[in-house]
């Protein structure tokens, strides 16, 4: 299976190399990247190319992997359809705009992409949403009514957001998209539907002067995380225009509701839920690994500490990179028809994202009646 790859940053270099111990067969045929900083996870004799149309047109690959910043991921998969490539990965977010999901939309609407087109939607994979998808399929939860949730990163990784490009709206479509579009996937996931109302508030209080370091000492943990590609060094004094806290409120088209938070500055980080039904909860942490689902009787449903045993979380994203991969490599193989997320979820979840920005910097409600509308003209969802 050959195999190129459209930027070799980090996690491109991280979720290719896991990808190749999972399929023995993948030859790496070519990347297109001016910066390639992560080269050696897949191998320093791999051709390197100058656009990705040429490459494209001169390996023929089977799988081709987008691992570029955000703002590129349009243009990157509209060469990939357009040539197209049996097999399209791409990281999330997928596109950083509404402007950009509609015309991706029409993008695999006139290519037939979108069961071409895979996503690095992580949290989908997981032994958490694993687990949960069953209790919710057995009935332990009832309707969904109301949720809530956070994703609280420590001091380095939110250095590393103020630093890196994702400090750059233009970049990065924003931290909530960014960052969260997880955590929205995994909540349309469960609530079965999309977000009809959203509401947000937000800035940036920690990454500020005021609360810059006062010794090299205390500096230290805010550049644990390596930056490479259009990085600052200060993450207190950046030119980014992202927040580094927000609330938020959205109203599904079920009529359950989801209060979620986001701070770029916890010390001790968790990432939390709560999925509260008519017959049933669920309480989890990616975090800290575990999973509670307790019926209304107080009886317990199942009670999951993924931080020992069999399902103990190994490596990147809570266990869930692995799984991911696995699951990917049977698809790939033919030995699976489905995975747990498609590009028409993210590109759900990324609209909720964009209109959650939209209503903190309006201060209003964002009704999402006619971007549904628009959106669901292309006829992606089946």
């Amino acid at each position: 299976m050959k195999v190129v790859t459209a930027g070799i940053g980090l996690r491109a270099g991280h979720v290719l190399s896991i990808l190749k111990e999972a399929m023995p067969e993948i030859e790496f045929a070519g990347y297109v990247d001016p910066q390639a900083s992560y080269l050696d996870m897949i191998g320093l004799d791999v051709p390197r190319f100058e656009t990705v149309d040429e490459m494209l047109a001169a390996t023929k690959p089977d799988l081709y992997f987008i691992g570029s910043p955000n703002s590129f991921h349009l243009d990157n998969i509209r060469s990939g359809l357009e040539a197209d490539v049996p097999h399209i990965f791409t990281e999330k977010p997928v596109v950083v705009s509404m402007a950009e999901t509609m015309e991706l939309g029409r993008l695999l609407a006139k290519h037939g992409g979108a069961s071409r087109l895979m996503v690095g939607l992580v949290l989908r994979y997981s032994q958490h949403m694993v687990d949960l998808r069953t209790a919710i399929a057995d009935g332990a939860l009832g309707d969904i009514v109301s949720l809530e949730a956070n994703e609280h990163i420590a001091p380095y990784h939110g250095a590393f957001f103020m630093r890196d490009w994702r400090r750059m709206e233009g970049h990065s479509g924003g931290f909530m998209l960014e960052k969260c579009c997880h955590d929205l996937d995994i909540y349309n996931m469960v609530t079965g539907s999309r977000p009809s109302r959203v509401a947000s508030f937000g800035g940036r209080k920690s990454f500020v002067p005021t609360h810059a370091p006062t010794s090299n000492a205390e500096a230290e943990v805010f550049h644990v995380k390596k930056s490479i590609w259009e990085s600052t060094d200060d993450p207190f004094r950046s030119d980014g225009d992202i927040i580094d806290f927000q609330t938020a409120i959205l109203e599904y088209e079920t009529g359950a509701n989801l209060a979620f938070h986001t701070n770029l500055n916890v010390p001790d980080d968790h990432r939390r839920f709560c999925v509260m039904g008519a017959k049933g909860m669920a309480e989890g942490d990616f975090v800290r690994g575990y999973l509670k689902v307790t019926r209304r009787d107080g009886s317990v449903y199942s009670d999951n500490d993924y931080s020992t045993g069999s399902k103990a979380q190994i490596g990147a994203h809570y266990g869930a990179d692995h799984m991911m991969v696995s699951d990917l490599a049977d698809y790939l193989r033919g030995n699976s028809t489905q995975l747990p997320v498609s590009i028409v979820d993210a590109l759900e979840a990324g609209i909720a994202a964009l209109a959650l920005d939209q209503a903190r910097t309006l201060g209003q409600v964002v009704d999402l009646a006619d971007t549904w509308d628009q959106f669901d003209q292309y006829g992606l969802r089946t």
